[in-house]
């Protein structure tokens, strides 16, 4: 009678089984619900990557620009910055018109060639929260120049939001 009962208590019951299993499903919830939330962490932080780095791209073709600008309007918004810059193409110079802007409306900074109104403005950037070109002006005589321009561009991506600035001397109004 001994080997019967050794027989029967050698292998796991139904409850134990269950209850095993439950454990298992629970460990395997947490396991999936950790993973989804890395990708969606993994998501947001790619998605900031990309408006933050638009947004220093642009930032370096704009100071680029001012930089070597022949002139920059004093007088524009302060969500947009208008320069003249001359490129020298086969000893020839050329001027180019532009003005950089920031529509609110739609959350994007432009570039808008204002010598050619028949081609579209170029976007620059997406996702732009807030964006200020700041400009140090100074009168000499009747001659109203600018001597620099602070930018500060914030871009967004769901819920987070990052801000780089930058700044430009217009070199050739260096006195």
């Amino acid at each position: 009678m001994s080997s019967e009962r050794n027989k029967f208590t050698a292998g796991f019951t139904i409850a134990e089984l269950l209850i095993s299993l439950a454990v298992v499903g629970i460990l395997l919830a947490a396991v999936a619900v950790a993973f989804n939330a890395s990708i969606i962490n993994y998501r947001e932080n790619n998605d900031i990557f990309k408006a933050v780095n638009s947004a220093r791209q642009a930032l370096f073709r704009i100071t680029t620009q001012l930089r070597t600008a022949y002139t920059v309007d004093p007088y524009s918004p302060s969500n947009e910055c208008s320069l003249i810059t001359v490129i020298t193409a086969g000893g020839e110079e050329i001027r180019e018109d532009i003005t950089y802007r920031y529509n609110s409306s739609d959350k994007k900074l432009y570039l808008v060639t204002n010598d050619n109104l028949t081609d579209s403005d170029y976007v620059l950037c997406d996702n732009v929260a807030a964006m200020t070109f700041t400009k140090d002006i100074v009168t000499e005589g009747s001659l109203t120049k600018v001597k620099s321009v602070q930018i500060s561009i914030t871009v967004g991506s769901g819920n987070t939001q990052r801000t780089a600035s930058a700044a430009a001397v217009i070199r050739r109004n260096l006195n």
